[in-house]
């Protein structure tokens, strides 16, 4: 499933990147080499942090 379409980010990735130590959208999609563009994933970029806080 795609985060982002914009940037074609994967879940999995997204995912990845929050597991090594991001902890907000924006750094996440740092650790993963692009940057939100229009701002419709960010709920669920927040949604996905939460959940692996929880399975952590």
């Amino acid at each position: 499933m795609l985060v982002c379409v914009c940037n074609g980010i994967r879940e999995k990735d997204f995912r990845a990147a929050v597991r090594e130590g991001a902890s907000t959208p924006c750094s996440a999609y740092n650790r993963i080499g692009h940057r939100p563009k229009c701002g419709q994933c960010v709920s669920f970029a927040k949604t996905i942090i939460a959940d692996e806080r929880v399975s952590a």
